[in-house]
């Protein structure tokens, strides 16, 4: 084997590992939330269920969103961990294209890529549906999705609603990989 299909074959290896949802071939391409209003959509964010993603690994997930002044967005993810630190990460989503504002790019890292962050549907005040999925080599993907809230909880007609449009999206999530978050016990983490 040469070293790029060794490459692959580990980094498609490790992805499983890790619980990814990986897939061969490209990133799809969903609809997004027309005409997202981004002001609207910033403060916090409950998560409610998401498909297996290796850096989420506590409880209590939560994100809030705020404007800079330039026209980004402030990110502030934070959960709580199995031994109770809370564990946080702040980055900056920008929009791509004022034509699809619910296209976001999302960065934690200087010099790192950044990453995707679709607004598929959000109704601003109770729900959001997001979707997200890099590229690997042209050969494979590994696509993310979360439900989220603005409270701890949604009522099971949203959520089955919710799985419903993520199954007949292009993304095609099967719902039955979604995990629950717990949002028990949980006391606000957000500064």
């Amino acid at each position: 084997m040469c070293n790029f299909q060794v490459l692959v074959v580990l980094s498609v290896t490790l992805a499983a590992a890790e619980g990814q949802t990986f897939h061969l071939g490209s990133c799809p391409r969903p609809s997004v939330q027309e005409n997202l209003n981004v002001s609207q959509y910033m403060g916090v964010w409950y998560e409610i269920e998401k498909l297996p993603a290796a850096f989420e690994r506590g409880k209590c997930v939560q994100a809030s969103y705020s404007l800079l002044s330039d026209g980004t967005v402030n990110v502030y993810n934070s959960e709580i961990l199995s031994d109770g630190t809370v564990n946080s990460i702040q980055g900056v989503a920008k929009v791509k294209d004022p034509s699809q504002p619910a296209v976001l790019s999302v960065s934690f890292f200087k010099g790192f890529p950044s990453s995707p962050y679709m607004v598929l549907s959000t109704d601003y005040h109770s729900y959001s549906l997001v979707y997200s999925c890099s590229q690997y080599f042209g050969l494979f993907h590994v696509d993310f999705a979360w439900i989220l809230a603005r409270t701890p909880a949604l009522t099971a007609d949203v959520i089955g609603r919710l799985h419903e449009d993520l199954a007949t999206s292009a993304a095609a999530v099967d719902a039955k990989q979604l995990i629950v978050t717990d949002q028990t016990g949980c006391d606000i983490i957000i500064n």
